[in-house]
């Protein structure tokens, strides 16, 4: 970044787009160079149209290129403070000994470009309102060897745990950013839930928005104004009908995704008492804290290569899978683009074989009825002598012989697809 024409933060700004910010949204560049101006204000500034990039009113969520020339109104009184140079400055509160151990304790992945931490639960990932301790507030004991602390690319829930993913330069925050909007990012969350669904292996389609009265803290299934949401679930291991194990993988990323889908279809994860109420906990030793644990993070790195990274449950978690009796060793599933491609391929083709077959001896029948229905029938002459062999024709009572070949649709469950399970989710 760099500014142009006044320096002074009383007066108009000018900043140049550099190439490490080239394709970020405008929003977040003012969380990277000017971390002082909240969103809030940055929205004002787009509203009244005070904020431009070259020239032209621009809004919070643009994505900028690099050489464009953004400008930016007088600084508030409060947030004029600016370093020599015209960068702003970060004001740093330096980090404990303590603190420091505690973030750098979390690292279970260390490159060039990426750090992967295994976030514990009750840490959030980012300040709010009463929120003073988080790992956006910790970073700065992560910077190691480099000069500049690490970025967040995601986020997890304050209570969920889990494998969380840093970018160590503004480049590569981009490149793993592109891969989560176009989702070819894979995270893959365990859970424990209550009771058993009766589909092993379902697809949950429910959109969802914002609780009204809640101030956006809460979310909710909203059929006629709610965002598309997808999310897989397969059964790792059941206890009986009390709950079970599974693996979810959420195919969109909206807010509390994984735990509003799986309380809408009656099965809330153990421990989420504000989407599943009083019916999400178990009675006993286990645990009420929520039970939903990101395990593993597998996403393309910039260097060309995967980046696959898993994280071990925290305490509480693995302390109720013993008491379940499940064994963690059976809890990695492969995912699709693991499984082997030869098997899945045969077993397609002859699937559609069966299917064209099943077609063809279906519009032969049609054809044989609508020709039988325009014979004339032949006239009344003198019978003829009985033919040797079985008779054509069913006599009264008989059963007609059974039809050859596959049947269409002859997978489990109706014809459209749905498992009879709850509404909204459907047979893998």
């Amino acid at each position: 970044m760099s500014m142009n024409k006044s320096t002074d933060p009383a007066s108009v700004r000018q900043f140049r787009v550099h190439a490490e910010d080239d394709g970020i949204r405008l929003d977040r560049w003012f969380k990277r160079h000017m971390p002082d101006v909240s969103f809030a204000v940055v929205s004002r500034w787009a509203r009244t149209g005070q904020l431009r990039v070259d020239g032209a009113r621009a809004t919070p969520g643009d994505r900028l290129a690099e050489g464009q020339t953004i400008r930016v109104p007088p600084a508030e009184p409060a947030r004029a403070a600016t370093a020599a140079g015209g960068k702003p400055e970060r004001v740093r509160v330096p980090l404990t000994d303590e603190q420091t151990e505690l973030i750098q304790g979390m690292v279970i992945h260390r490159d060039a470009q990426a750090i992967v931490i295994n976030k514990p639960p009750g840490l959030a990932t980012q300040g709010g309102t009463k929120t003073h301790d988080h790992v956006d507030g910790l970073l700065d004991g992560l910077e190691f060897e480099r000069d500049d602390r690490p970025r967040l690319v995601h986020r997890l829930d304050k209570d969920t745990s889990g494998a969380l993913l840093l970018a160590r330069s503004a480049r590569a925050a981009a490149h793993f950013a592109k891969s989560f909007s176009s989702r070819t990012a894979r995270k893959v969350y365990w859970a424990i839930i209550m009771d058993v669904p009766s589909v092993a292996d379902g697809i949950i389609e429910l959109p969802l928005a914002k609780q009204p009265g809640t101030g956006g803290e809460k979310m909710h299934v909203d059929e006629k104004e709610g965002a598309p949401a997808r999310t897989r679930y397969r059964i790792i291991e059941r206890a009986g009908n009390r709950a079970c194990w599974v693996e979810l993988q959420p195919y969109t990323g909206r807010t509390h995704q994984l735990r509003v889908h799986m309380a809408a279809i009656g099965h809330p994860i153990v421990g989420d008492g504000k989407y599943g109420g009083k019916d999400a906990f178990l009675t006993g030793t286990i645990s009420r804290k929520m039970h939903l644990h990101a395990r593993r993070i597998r996403i393309d790195h910039p260097d060309g290569s995967p980046l696959d990274v898993r994280a071990e449950p925290p305490s509480h978690f693995l302390e109720t899978l013993a008491s379940l009796g499940f064994d963690i060793d059976s809890g990695d599933l492969l995912l699709d683009e693991e499984l082997p491609r030869a098997p899945r391929k045969q077993v397609e083709k002859q699937q559609a074989k069966a299917h064209a077959k099943a077609f063809r001896k279906e519009r032969r029948g049609e054809r044989r009825s609508r020709s039988g229905g325009d014979e004339e029938r032949p006239k009344a002459g003198p019978k003829s002598a009985p033919k040797s062999g079985p008779r054509t024709g069913s006599r009264p009572g008989t059963k007609p012989a059974p039809k050859t070949g596959p049947k269409m649709g002859s997978r489990s469950g109706p014809a459209s697809g749905r498992t009879g399970g709850p509404a909204g989710t459907r047979k893998r």
